[in-house]
């Protein structure tokens, strides 16, 4: 099985609000959009959720022309060059590439993914006018695929973003870019899926990324990395990140609920740190339930308990089921590798977990995560 990861960096993808289409079906106003995680001055929201007309009792759009007309201004290319040194002391172009990027922020933040500026020694924003600045790498996390740039301006008009929580399998969203350099692409699909993990995408990764891709059948090809997936509102639900190879409309993006938890930390510049449980965890499959005499599925399966680790300490065993997490229930081992990550380095957690017939409530720890090499591929062509 044939998997692109982060389609290759080589064009540009654009996403855009969705608004003010003529319809024959009344919807209310779209809901105050969520604040970015910077305090930094935002610019103003679309003005209206996107019009739609009825269809066997549902809404469903009419047109996608108003989005597209109103695309450019918040979208940008992203030129990527990297170089090396030469035995003689000179420096030569190894690689250059192109991908995608959404203002983030007016006062010139750009987010993007890590492997389109992955190894760049020169990064450049071209935006919809032509206009084209010297970017520089503010932070990226490898693991999530996610960076942000910051480009010398204090004007540009930002995106919103959504919450890709709420999203519906089923649920419209749109993709607008130049696949295979073809310019301003339109593309329109639904949610097909969401949760997608390494267990899902054969071959993509080494185990040491957090991948909770949103599913879509709105397309994404090669060149689209970085561009935003947008929902009816107008709103970032996810950055496009991935396809998969030989396959007809199977896209993936990074949900934009885990973009907004690591952009403040990688705007802090700060090196980020991540925290762990020091187990190695599997999920709950009916096989399992049935097997350690659970009700059903969910939660995580502890197959392994590093020595000395934060959940050996705090007496994980084998065989435990963790089913929630600072009161978070836990869905499978994906969420709990994310949440227990995110928590920091030293803190203290409460753990329900599942052993035998008991239930017990465990404090833990956090430890530090290993650090481990970047698996995500590079930048250059």
């Amino acid at each position: 099985m044939s998997w692109s990861l982060r389609a290759s960096p080589v064009l540009a993808v654009l996403s855009l609000p969705l608004v003010g289409c003529s319809s024959s079906c009344s919807t209310s106003s779209a809901p105050a959009p969520v604040a970015s995680t910077s305090s930094r001055p935002r610019a103003a929201a679309p003005p209206a959720a996107f019009a739609a007309a009825p269809l066997g009792g549902a809404c469903l759009p009419l047109s996608f022309a108003d989005l597209a007309a109103r695309a450019d201004a918040s979208v940008a290319q992203v030129k990527v060059r990297q170089e090396r040194e030469t035995v003689s002391g000179r420096r030569r172009v190894v690689g250059e590439g192109l991908g995608s990027a959404f203002v983030y922020d007016s006062t010139g933040l750009i987010l993007t993914n890590h492997h389109v500026i992955d190894g760049a020694s020169d990064i450049r924003i071209v935006l919809s006018s032509g206009r084209e600045l010297v970017a520089t790498l503010v932070g990226s996390d490898p693991p999530t695929d996610i960076a942000v740039l910051r480009v010398p301006a204090t004007d540009l008009p930002a995106l919103a973003l959504g919450d890709s929580d709420a999203l519906r399998v089923g649920d419209w969203v749109v993709a607008i870019g130049n696949p295979f350099g073809l310019s301003h692409t339109v593309s329109a699909g639904i949610i097909s899926a969401k949760g997608r993990t390494g267990r899902d995408l054969e071959g993509l990764g080494d185990g040491s990324e957090y991948f909770d891709f949103i599913q879509t059948d709105a397309s994404i090809n090669p060149g689209n990395s970085g561009g935003p997936l947008i929902d009816l509102s107008g709103r970032v639900v996810g950055i496009n990140t991935a396809v998969r190879a030989q396959a007809n409309n199977i896209g993936f993006a990074i949900p934009v609920n885990m973009v907004r938890e690591l952009v403040p930390l990688l705007m802090s510049g700060a090196k980020l740190r991540r925290s762990a449980l020091g187990l190695r965890v599997d999920p709950v499959t009916p096989a399992e339930a049935e097997r350690l005499k659970l009700t059903g599925p969910g939660g995580a399966v502890v197959r392994a308990v590093e020595p000395g680790s934060a959940g050996d300490r705090a007496g994980l065993r084998e065989n435990d089921v963790i089913v929630a997490f600072r009161g978070e229930r836990i869905t499978g081992p994906e969420r709990l590798r994310w949440l227990a990550s995110m928590a920091g380095v030293g803190k203290k957690v409460q753990l329900r977990v599942l052993r035998g017939e008991r239930e017990l409530e465990l404090s833990v720890v956090l430890g530090a995560l290993a650090e481990r090499s970047p698996a995500v591929p590079s930048a250059a062509p």
